[in-house]
């Protein structure tokens, strides 16, 4: 089983109907590209698969937690993390929280200074696959296996 998951919102708020807003803002995904990392339950499952036809998902590891911890996370102001702000968390370093997020160890939105989502940018090149499809009929939606290199392209 997972540890924790890399949520991404691909579809945006346009007839997006009221219980699918309320479950991605309770999944901290307000905005189209928004991405979040969620630790691994029961009631975090049942929610992915409710909105899945507007989120994607991957068992995030490490190296991509740490990588987006260190580009895209923010604080306060929008202002980037700086290595006081971790020291100040209770982490040592960028790699340190990564790991504890992909681990389920930590969650965003506990970690009060920084912004509880990652705001990523359209991917490089495109999605190459339908934006209107779940993974498994050659979207991208839902769970997504090659989601990983998607938000690589993103960062």
């Amino acid at each position: 089983m997972a540890n924790a998951y890399l949520v991404v919102r691909i579809k945006g708020q346009a007839d997006c109907p009221y219980w699918a807003t309320t479950t991605m803002t309770l999944l901290k995904l307000d905005k189209k590209y928004r991405a979040t990392i969620l630790p691994a339950k029961d009631n975090t499952l049942g929610m992915l698969k409710k909105v899945q036809h507007y989120v994607s998902w991957i068992e995030i590891d490490a190296s991509l937690a740490t990588e987006l911890v260190d580009k895209k996370a923010r604080k306060g102001g929008y202002q980037k993390v700086t290595a006081d702000d971790l020291k100040e968390l209770g982490f040592t370093s960028a790699e340190e929280l990564g790991t504890a997020l992909a681990e389920g160890k930590a969650t965003l939105s506990k970690l009060k200074p920084l912004k509880p989502w990652f705001a990523l940018a359209p991917p490089i090149h495109g999605f190459k696959r339908s934006t209107k499809k779940l993974y498994g009929q050659k979207g991208i939606l839902g769970l997504n296996k090659e989601l990983d290199t998607i938000v690589r392209r993103m960062i």
